[in-house]
């Protein structure tokens, strides 16, 4: 079935104070037709009450993630690691989907345009670094962390400075501060690509002598270049900074960063299905990353009820499990007949305690011991979602 379609062209003019559409008396128009489905979207000279409509008519539930770099790379990795694969049929798409997650679009941004769509209802949830999340929220109420620590990301914002000249000898936020070449003719002079966090961090620990001047990218080069004193940049390991003849200082560290799971509490409590959603990701979230790195221990261990092979295991500080140890009994058939002369253990180990665990096991006992990956671990209830319920007053 063929669909038509017209388009009126129009322009307009912007200025700092309002926008004026002008239109033809008889506006041009031409017609299309096209077998493929019709869809339909705002017109462009729609009204503010029009476009309102067309945000309340969104059925959909929209999840931003990062487009570009290592984040996004992790992000997606993270999320394939929980069974909720990003399915993207053209890498050169912003829109796909998680065929797991039903009525869920997903959506392809800059990190910072997430956080303002979640601001103006144009996303529901996203993920984040807490520091992009704190630069462009700016303490925003309706943005709430449903996980703020998804183990990917890890960087901290920090003030940086030069080793060489006057700055040889400034080792802390203190020393800094003091320094009396500071003054409202001369002020201290910090590049960075956050301008809100910057002079908030200033205010609270009381500098006063300070200006901000914005900078993306290569910020190392500022004051070597004479266009700042110092910087107020991310910083992972350090080496750059280092390379370029800079360091941090004592209290200079204005935020610490990670990837966070985010979300509108307007969509949280109003949009249909959003909750239910949340739920769900959060779930499998908490359930992956509280699996990373531990193991399951196998093991068979003589003895004459579960309960004295239970006293030697807990004897072993490393193999009391999560919990305890799961014992069960081996049935084996001698003679004809079914008896039990072994029990088998089952102990939750992390990789850091796993060849101690093992030794320890066998020195008491333990045969046959087997070890596997988890690969998640769900709790009854996951503390972060009563914590949200409660931040949402549900």
């Amino acid at each position: 079935m063929a669909t038509s379609f017209e388009i009126h062209t129009f322009f307009y003019l912007k200025s700092s104070t309002a926008t004026y559409s002008l239109y033809p008396k008889l506006p041009s128009r031409f017609s299309c037709q096209s077998n493929a489905p019709a869809t339909f979207a705002p017109p462009l000279h729609a009204t503010n009450s029009e476009l309102e409509f067309c945000k309340q008519e969104r059925t959909a539930i929209r999840l931003g993630l990062p487009s570009k770099g290592r984040m996004a790379e992790e992000t997606l990795t993270l999320l394939k690691n929980c069974q909720l694969v990003v399915r993207q049929v053209n890498p050169r798409q912003y829109v796909a989907d998680i065929p797991q997650l039903s009525n869920l679009e997903v959506w392809f941004q800059r990190p910072k345009d997430i956080v303002r769509k979640l601001q103006s209802g144009d996303l529901d949830l996203g993920i984040v670094g807490l520091d992009t999340l704190s630069e462009y929220g700016q303490g925003n109420e309706d943005l709430s962390v449903v996980h703020n620590d998804l183990e990917y990301g890890g960087c901290r914002l920090s003030i940086a400075i030069p080793m060489y000249g006057i700055f040889e000898n400034i080792n802390s936020l203190e020393d800094l501060a003091s320094m009396p070449q500071w003054t409202n003719e001369r002020p201290l002079r910090i590049a960075t690509g956050f301008t809100y966090l910057g002079p908030k961090f200033m205010k609270e620990n009381g500098l006063k002598h300070v200006s901000f001047s914005t900078a993306d990218g290569a910020l190392e080069a500022a004051p070597a270049m004479g266009i700042a004193d110092a910087i107020l940049d991310l910083v992972s390991s350090g080496t750059t900074l280092r390379e370029n003849y800079l360091k941090e200082i004592k209290g200079g560290v204005v935020l610490e960063s990670q990837a966070v799971l985010i979300g509108s509490k307007k969509s949280l409590t109003q949009r249909p299905g959003v909750l239910d959603v949340t739920h769900e990701i959060l779930e499998r979230l908490e359930a992956h990353l509280r699996a990373a790195g531990q193991y399951t221990v196998t093991a068979n261990m003589k003895g004459n009820s579960a309960e004295e092979v239970a006293e030697k295991i807990l004897t072993q500080e490393s193999l009391s499990g999560l919990q305890g140890p799961t014992i069960s009994p081996v049935y084996c058939k001698h003679s004809g007949k079914v008896k039990v002369n072994f029990y088998a253990i089952a102990i939750c180990v992390p990789r850091k305690a796993l060849y101690t665990s093992v030794k320890q096991l066998r020195s008491i006992g333990g045969s046959g011991v087997l070890v596997s990956p988890l690969t998640y671990i769900f709790e009854e209830e996951t503390p972060r979602w009563r914590s949200l319920l409660k931040r949402l007053g549900m």
